[in-house]
């Protein structure tokens, strides 16, 4: 064990009496609440154009109420996903104990089939809803890239997502009573949870400057597509300095899952969507030209 570690003492609980709670959790909490408002500014100023029905309203941004729904829609397909992708990273635990698949008290989640389960059951919300997927794709591209960046930098708090163990002069290891989440964790580790934190924040920092170099007009949910597979990408990088153990060659499963995260993302940007003629008009509409709809007269415009 190096004797450059940091080592970090202190307490991870917020004591109040007899009750205490992580303070992970509430730091975890106000970040969640922080992406979830961030979405919704960001939703306010994108105009609805481009989707179903409801969408088509010169003027008009993205419906918060559509909003919540599309939110709620994020946690069955985070959970279904998670679940599967703590299976896979522990498939011979598993194949051993099939029983324990379906049993939340063993086990947990896995992050990276977490956001593509949520993104996928967000979008069929949003589907059910005919509001437009896509521009709310687009709307989710930072506030996601926020949420997991934040949320990795969390861990630190709990103790939680401590790599394999390191002499490098940055590695941390936790010398205080806890409890912490990570197994042995007064060894000296790679903080795996900060590279994966700080490799999305410049993720953050990539995507949010396309976006405001308009490098995505259409706001057609490739902005999206390129948070995940550039996070994916970093998530597959931080990987090599995680506790498991290689699967296939030198990668382990959390490596495996997050290229094919990457080449999922591929796929979906190199799919381009028709423009329909209405989405075009609407689309100038929205950036202050002319709809391409010549109404006779005011009076016979139609009323929403």
């Amino acid at each position: 064990m190096t004797a450059f570690a940091i080592s970090l003492d202190f307490d991870p609980l917020l004591r109040m009496g007899d009750t205490s709670v992580r303070i992970a959790t509430l730091v975890l909490a106000v970040v969640i609440l922080e992406a979830i408002l961030l979405a919704a500014r960001i939703a306010a100023s994108t105009p609805a154009v481009g989707g179903g029905p409801r969408s088509f309203v010169r003027g008009s941004s993205l419906r918060l109420d559509d909003f919540l729904f599309i939110v709620l829609g994020i946690v069955p397909g985070a959970v279904i996903g998670g679940r599967l992708d703590h299976v896979l990273s522990h498939l011979a635990f598993y194949s051993a104990n099939p029983d324990a698949i379906l049993d939340p008290s063993r086990g947990g989640l896995g992050l990276g089939l977490a956001v593509v389960g949520g993104v996928l059951t967000a979008a069929i919300v949003a589907r059910l809803l005919e509001a437009p997927a896509g521009r709310w794709a687009h709307v989710a591209a930072l506030p996601t890239l926020f949420a997991i960046a934040g949320g990795k930098l969390v861990q630190v708090i709990g103790g939680s997502g401590q790599g394999a163990a390191s002499e490098a002069s940055w590695a941390t290891r936790y010398v205080g009573p806890g409890p912490w989440d990570s197994l042995a964790p007064d060894v000296a580790a790679h903080p795996s949870q900060v590279y994966e934190g700080l490799l999305t924040a410049v993720v953050l920092v990539v995507v949010g400057g396309l976006i405001a170099g308009r490098a995505f007009k259409r706001r057609d949910g490739k902005a999206l597509a390129i948070a995940i597979g550039l996070w994916a990408a970093g998530r597959a990088v931080a990987a090599t300095t995680w506790r498991d153990e290689p699967v296939l060659a030198v990668f382990n499963a959390g490596q495996l899952i997050a290229v094919a995260i990457v080449a999922g993302c591929a796929v979906v940007l190199l799919i381009r969507r028709p423009e329909r003629s209405s989405d075009a008009s609407a689309e100038r509409a929205a950036d202050g030209g002319t709809s391409g709809i010549a109404w006779p007269d005011p009076a016979e415009r139609p009323r929403f």
